[in-house]
């Protein structure tokens, strides 16, 4: 039997008593900021009129979110939407509406890439937060974290090839082959272990947690690379905080230069081990530069792990674009509770 409209709102209510994150998410987020940027999609001009019409772009941008909070392929994206009340609620749909598919959700994606629009999205939310009070403050911490994709199961002398800028021939001659592989991520070690996929590079403040900078490379990027890249410029504080694997000459002298405080902790070398006061000046850095370390870890923990699924730098920067516009949608959420609860 079809459920009925008081049916429906009963369960809403139900789920609202215990605790909905989606509702509590959905009131607090200004989603009609992004309309300006998202409007950019439509002028593109249609080839024609047949077709259906395209979904409300508002509505899709809120379903990639929800995709990047759970870490959902498109296949169980539809199929959580269908399934579940609160992703319902969330998106405003009501038992009668349309459910975009799978292919609606990766073309809206593609739509988004092929626009460039994530960073503008990114930083409209950011001004956004700015304008709310949540400026960056004491301090930015920089860290990166490797991003797994698929493993490609590639012969030796194919890697080869890819690492020239070549595609294999047999690769050529099978375009279902060769849609299926990354030839832009790549293998890197770090604690002993082989990684293969890209990085986040983020920069957060040290008093909001707020990501307020971004970029995303191949995992083999070494860290330092992106290091002025992403500097912020806009925090109140002069202090910068990074790891061991930022601390070069170059570094050093670019935060000279920019007149910004050099927090870096410091590196031992082979024979050169760090003097007492060195590992205490680095311990009380770590205080706050674990801060980062919380960032990745609810990504890890409560958005689902950090792995992608895509193909190509590309969709990789759109991917992780959107999952860091997500974590800062989700940590406005819990500041706006924390200043409640005080």
């Amino acid at each position: 039997m079809q459920p009925s409209f008081f049916d429906v709102d009963q369960r809403h209510e139900e789920i609202s008593k215990m605790g909905d994150p989606l509702e509590k998410l959905n009131e607090c987020i200004p989603w009609d900021d992004f309309l300006l940027v998202l409007s950019e999609l439509d002028k593109k001009e249609r080839k024609s009129n047949a077709g259906r019409k395209a979904y409300p772009a508002i509505l899709m941008f809120k379903i990639v979110i929800l995709q990047s909070l759970y870490n959902l392929s498109d296949n169980k994206t539809e199929y959580m939407i269908r399934d579940r009340l609160s992703f319902m609620r969330f998106l405003e749909l009501k038992m009668e509406d349309k459910i975009p598919d799978e292919k609606s959700i990766w073309l809206f994606r593609e739509r988004l890439k092929e626009a460039g629009l994530i960073e503008s999205l990114f930083n409209e939310f950011n001004r956004f937060l700015s304008n709310q009070g949540f400026d960056a403050k004491k301090g930015q911490i920089i860290d990166a974290s490797i991003i797994p994709v698929p493993k490609q199961r590639n012969k030796r002398e194919e890697n080869k090839q890819i690492k020239e800028g070549v595609t294999p021939e047999s690769w050529k001659e099978t375009p279902n082959k060769l849609r299926q592989k990354d030839t832009d991520a790549r293998w890197t070690k770090k604690h002993s272990q082989n990684h293969y996929g890209y990085k986040n590079h983020i920069n957060v403040d040290a008093k909001h947690k707020l990501i307020r900078e971004y970029a995303v490379t191949t995992a083999s990027t070494h860290d330092s690379q992106c290091f002025e890249e992403i500097l912020d410029h806009r925090n109140s504080s002069k202090d910068v905080y990074a790891d061991s694997a930022y601390r070069s000459e170059e570094s050093d002298q670019l935060l000279k230069d920019l007149e910004l405080n050099n927090k870096t902790h410091y590196r031992s070398y082979r024979n050169k081990p760090l003097s007492e006061h060195k590992q205490q000046i680095n311990k009380a850095r770590s205080t706050i530069r674990v801060r980062v370390e919380h960032i990745f870890g609810f990504m890890q923990n409560s958005m689902g792990g950090k792995q992608i699924r895509s193909i190509g730098i590309a969709r990789a920067r759109l991917q992780l674009g959107i999952r860091n516009l997500t974590y800062n949608l989700c940590r406005y959420g819990q500041l706006l509770r924390i200043a409640e609860a005080v």
